[in-house]
């Protein structure tokens, strides 16, 4: 999908990231793609080929060496901490494949947690919590603790607090990782659900048959893109 005349959602132009060493650690070298709104792709890899660094730079957590990351049109990687807390607070969700849920606190506390620091009461971060929860089909379970609940209702739990703050950029980082068959179905029919509704969703998997069912994949080795289906196509 492309969207003529509109920003892309996200952007990454000829990125490189290094870590210090001896020799220095290459994780993106050079690295250029663009998500157009509206998408629903995978970034697929082998451990090590680059994939999590793209999504820290992505969304924000990790900057860039050199080049240029933008996000709805605006070049983030001289943003301040302040702006790019920003940014992720009000574009971005995250989901885990380790869910990061705090396991003394019912499902619904943890997603309202998700709006600390939304400026909204405590009421309303709560209804919004149990309404976003409702999206993901836990109406049920608002006041189950992580320890009461499957690995499947976790992660619809953790997707849930990604949305709760209606970001337009979802980064899923191996979603299904921790899930059996069925649960990972479930979760990934919960993801293509919200790009249906509008959402921009980039799934990062080493599960290339998670890949296969979407309509973009973007294969990465050892820091480059290896292959982009979107490309690929075009040609």
């Amino acid at each position: 999908m492309t969207s003529a005349g509109l920003p892309a959602a996200l952007e990454l132009i000829d990125v490189v990231k290094e870590y210090p060493g001896l020799p220095p650690v290459r994780a993106l070298d050079g690295v250029s793609v663009r998500i157009d709104p509206g998408e629903l792709l995978a970034i697929v890899g082998p451990s090590g080929s680059g994939k999590s660094t793209m999504l820290n730079v992505m969304g924000t957590l990790d900057l860039p060496t050199s080049g240029s990351v933008q996000i709805d049109g605006r070049e983030v990687s001289n943003f301040s901490e302040r702006k790019l807390s920003a940014v992720r607070s009000h574009l971005i969700g995250f989901v885990f494949q380790s869910f990061f849920l705090l396991d003394g606190i019912t499902a619904v506390d943890n997603v309202a947690n998700g709006l600390l620091y939304s400026g909204v009461s405590s009421r309303i971060r709560r209804q919004r919590a149990a309404a976003a929860l409702e999206t993901v089909g836990l109406s049920h379970r608002l006041n189950h603790v992580p320890n009461q609940m499957s690995g499947g209702e976790r992660q619809r739990v953790a997707i849930a607090r990604a949305i709760v703050n209606e970001p337009s950029i979802i980064l899923a980082d191996e979603p299904t990782g921790n899930l059996d068959t069925a649960s990972s179905e479930t979760v990934m029919g919960l993801l293509r659900d919200l790009n249906d509704a509008g959402s921009t969703i980039v799934v990062i998997t080493h599960d290339k048959d998670v890949a296969a069912a979407l309509p973009r994949q973007v294969a990465f080795r050892d820091g480059r893109v290896e292959l982009d289906s979107a490309l690929a196509g075009a040609r």
